[in-house]
């Protein structure tokens, strides 16, 4: 088998099992209501806490040194305050972005 087809292969293969995955939980979406309480709070958890845990090494370590008062870190908190003010996923985005993209060419 030649690389390009091997590379057809993994990719098909990938898809199709990012599809399982998918569907299986479309296809167990009715347990769902059977979770006790005492656990649906943990589990309400886990995306922010994956998601702060991929962001923060980007944003305190970007050239792997911890920098706390970069273009970065700022950026971060000013993304931070409007999230917390608006409670807009959109309007986080775009001042996150302006804001980095702004420090960035302010401090090099």
């Amino acid at each position: 088998m030649s690389r390009v087809q091997l590379a057809w292969v993994a990719l098909l293969a990938g898809g199709f099992g990012t599809y399982l995955i998918r569907a299986s939980f479309l296809a167990m979406a009715h347990r769902v209501a059977q979770i006790p309480e005492r656990w649906r709070t943990p589990l309400r958890l886990i995306p922010p806490a994956v998601l702060a845990a991929l962001i923060a090494p980007a944003v305190l370590r970007p050239a792997g040194v911890v920098t706390l008062l970069g273009p970065r870190p700022l950026a971060a908190l000013a993304a931070l305050g409007v999230a917390l003010w608006t409670r807009s996923v959109i309007a986080t985005i775009v001042v996150g972005l302006a804001a980095a993209i702004g420090l960035e060419a302010l401090f090099g």
